[in-house]
């Protein structure tokens, strides 16, 4: 949505990017972390409830994969860090605190590396810091009036924030930062980075200037946003509501707004919260933390290979193009699915061409996961292909029985009778047909009118039911064609 912005005007925005983490139990007590799919308020205790003198226990994977997220994105691990109390009153905060890190977070700094038109680029990170979720406030309406009702099942489970830098420009590029983002963590396995569960919440710092201004703007914060189209139309809007109001001769206030989806606007929530409204001050009842530099070496040792390394692997030692590199590499779960179809056939290309088109559109919202397809049939179905066996048609009729029901690529084509037919004798009589029945389009053709061989090569395709070579059934034709007689 570059083109959004008008002539003479910058945006200048920063994501601040929550994530739940990937725990058995919640940050600082034995409740499950899977409050999802549980009853209301059955995941609660004490501690998640905030009753008085119930002491929180530091989650330690949670402090792990915070760790490794750090390391992901290139960041400084402290060597001490520390909790603090962040000091607020919602009906969704159980304490009447967050425990949260301020002054002193678990990373420092880094770049996020990411794709956007075909570009690399990278956004700093200003820091990756630990805290705890609230509990979930939903309002309803009944009978007796409006009413609120309150879960506690979500209050404290592990989170981590990830603040970037005001280094993004344009609304897509945003969405793409957070895209390449959600990978990275669903890569090393710190989140599900489920939008629409609300394990990846996203909050964006939105301000404008002219080019010709060097310091920033004023700036807005637009809340919670669950989805990465929302997260580009609300930047959108909030870009296009800034300027409007500087151009009519107004100042922007700073604010929280919300975004409204049903409407298509950022509506105003609150004034704008500074840090010492919140009161911070450590946490009492939590020790400080000092990560070894032996664990954070072993951590760093079971890393796998992120997003950024494997296209930079894909176009170096393959010889992809970024752009099917960046497809492929985007999700843990599809690359590997890439990397292990390669193993079993060698042309790469061959795979990245089914995967990143037909593959992906069979797949619609599903994961690779959730098909039946498996490495090896994929790379069964490319050698069949490239062996001239079946042609592309049938080729994508098999691949869809594939992503249905699995099974081998070959049976497949046994079982449908697809047989790609590359005699020369038998083509050439249906050319020999086609051209008799057809003397318009011969002529056609003849008199520079080129879309007339397309027409020609459909008709022997249809007199052959669809299982002719098509790069024999072209060559033969605009041979035959090029004849006189």
């Amino acid at each position: 949505m570059t083109d959004a912005i008008p002539t003479g005007w910058e945006a200048v925005i920063g994501l601040e990017v929550h994530a739940q983490l990937l725990t058995r139990g919640k940050m600082f007590c034995r409740c499950g972390a899977d409050y999802a799919a549980a009853a209301p308020n059955t995941r609660v205790c004490p501690v998640c409830l905030g009753l008085p003198g119930a002491l929180p226990v530091i989650n330690r994977k949670a402090i792990e994969l915070t760790i490794r997220t750090g390391l992901a994105l290139g960041s400084e691990i402290a060597d001490f860090t520390r909790f603090d109390r962040k000091n607020y009153f919602y009906p969704d905060l159980m304490k009447g605190y967050q425990i949260s890190q301020y002054e002193f977070p678990l990373c420092v700094g880094g770049r996020l590396p990411f794709v956007f038109g075909g570009e690399d680029r990278t956004a700093g990170i200003t820091r990756v810091h630990l805290e705890e979720d609230t509990a979930k406030h939903s309002d309803r309406d009944g009978e007796g009036g409006a009413f609120s009702l309150i879960d506690v099942n979500r209050a404290g489970v592990p989170l981590i924030e990830i603040v970037g830098e005001p280094d993004l420009r344009a609304p897509d590029e945003a969405r793409e930062y957070l895209r390449a983002l959600r990978g990275i963590l669903r890569y090393i396995g710190a989140s599900t980075g489920n939008m629409d569960e609300g394990a990846l919440r996203c909050d964006a710092n939105v301000s404008v200037r002219r080019h010709e201004q060097s310091t920033y703007g004023t700036k807005v914060e637009i809340k919670n946003m669950n989805s990465f189209r929302s997260v580009s139309s609300a930047v959108a809007f909030e870009i296009g509501r800034q300027i409007a109001i500087i151009e009519a001769g107004g100042s922007i206030t700073q604010e929280t707004r919300g975004w409204d989806d049903t409407r298509g606007v950022t509506v105003g929530q609150r004034s704008k919260e500074y840090a010492h409204d919140y009161r911070y001050f450590p946490e009492p009842d939590l020790p400080p933390i000092r990560p070894s530099a032996t664990w954070v070496n072993e951590i760093r040792q079971a890393m796998p290979e992120l997003p950024a390394a494997r296209r930079r692997r894909y176009v170096q030692e393959l010889g992809l193009s970024p752009y099917d590199a960046a497809l492929l590499s985007g999700e843990r779960e599809y690359a590997e699915f890439f990397d292990a179809a390669i193993q079993e056939c060698s042309n790469a290309k061959g795979v990245a061409n089914w995967m990143n088109g037909d593959l992906r559109r069979l797949l619609g919202e599903r994961t690779i996961e959730e098909s039946a397809i498996s490495p090896g049939s994929l790379a069964s179905l490319v050698k069949l292909v490239d062996g001239g066996e079946v042609n592309r048609g049938q080729a994508q009729a098999i691949i869809e029985v594939l992503c249905q029901r699995g099974g081998d690529a070959a049976e497949i084509a046994h079982e449908r009778g697809f047989r790609q037919v590359s005699d020369e004798s038998a083509i050439g009589a249906a050319i020999e047909a086609a051209i008799a029945g057809n003397p318009k389009s011969v002529a056609d053709f003849r008199a520079g009118r080129s879309q007339a061989m397309g027409f020609l090569v459909g008709q022997v395709m249809k007199a052959m039911r669809g299982h002719a070579n098509p790069a024999v059934v072209n060559r033969l034709l605009s041979e035959r064609l090029s004849r006189s007689d």
